[in-house]
């Protein structure tokens, strides 16, 4: 039985929002389709394929997207990161998502509250060099970037190699939370312990992060805590060019990977990784492809392919 673009169209939909079985239930429910969840989970596996083909294609061509001049030069902001998703194939499995989005698209919703509007959404399942050939089909006619992630090697490498004129900064709270983990080895009393982070937290946005490797060096050695402080030094020396927060923060730039962090729950997490879900790495590429078309708000995307069933 053939079945309709706009049947197609509304299987994707839900699909991506809900397990099939409960997709089935909404769509009959809404329309007395009388569809089935293997049928919506076949369509929803067959347009996130063209999807990914799609990106394939115009990866290996080296096509990049274009922009409008003033588009291009305007302020973007790019953030990338990793979670584990189970597979059937290789157990646990990293999958890559990048979020590119304009400070325009961070609205007050309250005063202590920001929301963000509108984001692209770059995922995939796998080798870091076949997901930064993704991002760089979005990144590469922009001309004012400024990178915001974790400390992952790979990131940084490749956004010097392809980015070097762009702004780099390493996650403020990041950069805390590993000072955070060698004062809980270095300072038995949480009163000293909590004054002092406290104290070099401040520091480090008032001043950067060089004051810090400063104290780090300074203090009494521990026997027990040496090597931890070292690394500690090590970390803080081999991203101090993007640790220097006091300078963004007087751009008016923003410091935290929140962004990126927030989004795996909402585009791959809310979907991919419920109770019991173990996907086939294809099975979720396709699912994952379809996930950012929609929370990217590129359902002409889905129109623009014509499935039969």
């Amino acid at each position: 039985m053939a079945i309709s673009s706009l049947a197609q169209e509304t299987m994707c939909f839900i699909g991506q929002h809900l397990v099939f079985s409960d997709a089935e239930q909404v769509i009959n429910s809404l329309t007395g389709a009388g569809v089935n969840a293997k049928q919506i989970e076949r369509i929803c596996h067959r347009y996130g394929q063209w999807i990914e083909d799609a990106d394939t294609k115009v990866i290996s061509e080296q096509v990049y997207k274009e922009y409008d001049y003033q588009k291009a030069n305007e302020l973007h902001y790019v953030s990338v990161d990793g979670a584990m998703y189970l597979t059937r194939e290789e157990s646990w499995k990293e999958s890559k998502l990048g979020r590119v989005y304009q400070p325009k698209d961070i609205v007050e919703v309250s005063p202590s509250r920001t929301e963000l509007t509108s984001s692209t959404y770059i995922t995939h399942l796998g080798d870091h060099k076949e997901f930064t050939s993704k991002m760089d089909y979005h990144l590469e006619n922009l001309n004012n970037l400024v990178f915001i992630a974790d400390g992952a090697r790979w990131i940084w490498k490749w956004v010097e190699r392809y980015y070097p004129e762009s702004i780099q900064i390493v996650d403020y709270y990041h950069s805390k939370e590993h000072l955070c983990e060698f004062a809980k080895l270095y300072y038995k009393d949480e009163n000293k312990r909590h004054d002092w982070i406290n104290k070099l937290s401040q520091q480090i946005l008032d001043k950067g992060i060089d004051l810090i490797i400063e104290v780090l060096e300074e203090l009494p050695k521990q026997q027990k805590t040496t090597a931890k402080r070292n690394r500690l030094i090590s970390y803080y020396k081999q991203n101090r060019d993007r640790m220097q927060y006091h300078r963004y923060l007087e751009k008016g730039l923003l410091i935290g990977s929140g962004a990126i962090e927030s989004a795996h729950k909402d585009v791959l997490q809310q979907r991919l990784k419920l109770s019991g879900q173990r996907w086939t790495m294809e099975g979720f590429r396709q699912m994952a492809q379809l996930r950012v078309v929609y929370k990217s708000n590129q359902e002409h995307r889905i129109k623009q392919l014509d499935c039969v069933d």
